[in-house]
């Protein structure tokens, strides 16, 4: 049994951060500055008691409106996030009862962020091919903006939030429409992408919460998201076009057979670079987070959803998809529309 994506359907809050508001904030950065940085022109901010939970469920609720499957068809829920409810239970375990799916239905967390959808097409994939299961709900969820401090301009103009829901199914899937995959980790880039306090290993007490101002002016504390951005941005200028080449050399297509190239939103900068050290011609290549910003596990499905509404994306095109980011985890992965 083949296994394909069926449907997408994606969350945002209701409320929406311009850059008019954030120069506000900070005076030296003007609106056409913070653009020119990221690419974004606004975010949507989740609001103090919404959850990455809250978005995945309204995700999943607009999929199932679309009547691609029933609730009582999901076999497994799959719940790629880095924000989840509590630090136990299992937020996908909450999912299920809030959605009424079957008790049947097996469901986890994974814990990644950037490279998450890809990961998680290859788990649903998996578990559809095995005859584990015949439908599978992936959400990605996340709300980054609660790690941020309202301080640090370095990830508050970059970061949004949102949520995903993807419908993998074997129901009338034919060869390999999802794969093959190539991975990659490497856990020696951790510390510049972190939330240094809040878990086992270095718990949050006043000290942690003590906030420092760094040397580009950026205020944050160690209960918070700390990013640096140079690492970040010449890790993924090895790691992706390696990753692609390493998938072009697995799968057997060449460039020119890819229809659509669909990358991690991370900024505009950044895929633009990616874009040209690839050799992608732009026709090919899809930016859509002007006005979502970067929404870390759920870039890619909302980028996929965009351009099949657009008509950018249509049955049968061959597309590659690439995460990349926190971890460092990075994955490529080949879809058939």
């Amino acid at each position: 049994m083949g296994a394909k994506i069926a449907a997408i359907e994606y969350a945002l809050p209701i409320r929406e951060v311009t850059n008019e508001e954030l120069s506000l904030e900070y005076p030296e950065w003007t609106v056409e500055k913070i653009f020119n940085k990221t690419g974004i022109r606004s975010r949507h901010i989740a609001g103090s008691d919404e959850t990455a939970s809250d978005l995945a469920c309204s995700a999943a609720e607009k999929l199932f409106a679309l009547g691609r499957a029933r609730k009582s068809d999901i076999d497994f829920l799959l719940y790629c996030t880095q924000s989840p409810d509590y630090p136990l239970p299992t937020t996908a375990c909450l999912i299920q009862e809030r959605l009424g799916l079957p008790t049947t239905c097996g469901a986890l967390d994974f814990n990644l962020g950037c490279s998450g959808f890809v990961y998680g097409l290859a788990l649903a994939k998996g578990l559809v091919e095995t005859g584990s299961a015949d439908n599978v709900l992936l959400l990605t969820g996340e709300t980054y903006s609660k790690y941020i401090n309202a301080g640090d301009r370095s990830v508050r103009t970059i970061f949004g939030d949102a949520a995903a829901a993807t419908l993998i199914s074997g129901d009338g899937a034919t060869g390999e429409a999802i794969g093959p995959f190539v991975y990659g980790t490497d856990g020696a880039g951790a510390k510049n992408l972190i939330v240094p306090a809040g878990g086992s290993r270095q718990a949050r007490d006043s000290r942690t919460a003590q906030e420092h101002r760094d040397e580009s002016g950026c205020i944050r504390s160690e209960n918070d998201l700390y990013m640096n951005g140079s690492e970040i941005f010449t890790f993924t200028l090895k790691a992706v076009p390696m990753a692609i080449s390493a998938l072009y050399e697995k799968s057997g297509i060449t460039a020119e057979s890819v229809d659509l190239f669909v990358f991690h939103q991370a900024n505009k900068f950044m895929l633009d670079t990616l874009r040209k050290k690839c050799q992608i011609p732009e026709e090919k290549f899809v930016i859509t987070m002007e006005n979502i910003g970067n929404t870390v596990s759920s870039t890619i499905p909302i980028a996929l959803k965009d351009a099949e509404d657009s008509g950018k994306l249509k049955k049968g095109m061959h597309v590659l998809l690439t995460g990349f980011g926190v971890g460092y985890s990075w994955a490529a992965c080949m879809v058939e529309w």
